[in-house]
């Protein structure tokens, strides 16, 4: 029996993981101009480090991957670069007031960075809803490690099984699986993403008050 769903972000609450692959492919393509977009999928949906090393992969560099990220930060300007508000799916307000009146607790575990989390949050007015928030730059491993949905789970004062969450990727799902957690997954065929860890997949967001209506029954 749930009595909390804990959301992902990117390529969920926002459907930025295309705009975040087109960014990564332009600087790419600034140090390599061959390089495709599939060269970069590992990119989506990985922690920090997995992510960057993909990059640094990609590009055959000798330079870190901090370095790499680093290079990248320096000619790009996260806030103003992308509107947060285009790609925001605009199904989110109401699945979260109706998962709120059932009486489940809400939270959103997400690999960003904490202020960028905080910005998608308020600019789409949403930061109401999410009393618990957490970022994987909080830790030393973020996902496919289970240690951002454990943790987030006893910010929750609750067990890991006794929680939903809704995940896209691989390795967010693989976290939240390890975790012990319910997973409904948004199906995305965009970036091939291995989904079948996933308790329930999805085609519409609008599914998650009826999955977890289902889970909620003893």
């Amino acid at each position: 029996m749930i009595k909390a769903v804990i959301f992902d972000m990117d390529g969920i609450i926002i459907d930025s993981e295309i705009e975040y692959l087109k960014r990564d492919l332009a600087y790419a393509r600034t140090k390599k101009p061959d390089i495709k977009m599939e060269d970069l999928l590992g990119m989506v949906g990985s922690s920090r480090e997995d992510a960057w090393t993909c990059m640094v992969k990609a590009l055959n560099t000798t330079q870190t991957w901090q370095e790499v990220r680093d290079d990248f930060r320096r000619n790009q300007d996260v806030f103003s670069e992308l509107d947060y508000r285009k790609i925001f799916r605009p199904v989110i307000p109401d699945i979260l007031k109706e998962l709120s009146q059932m009486g489940l607790k809400l939270a959103l575990a997400s690999s960003t960075q904490l202020d960028v989390i905080q910005h998608v949050l308020a600019i789409n007015q949403i930061q109401q809803w999410f009393p618990i928030v957490v970022s994987g730059a909080q830790f030393k491993r973020s996902k496919p490690d289970p240690e951002i949905y454990l943790y987030t789970a006893a910010q929750l004062g609750l067990e890991p099984s006794e929680c939903l969450a809704i995940e896209d990727s691989t390795f967010g799902i693989t976290a939240a699986y390890r975790a012990g957690m319910k997973i409904a997954a948004l199906i995305d065929r965009r970036f091939h993403f291995d989904q079948s860890l996933a308790d329930y997949r999805m085609e519409s967001l609008s599914e998650i008050p009826g999955i977890a209506h289902n889970l909620m029954e003893p």
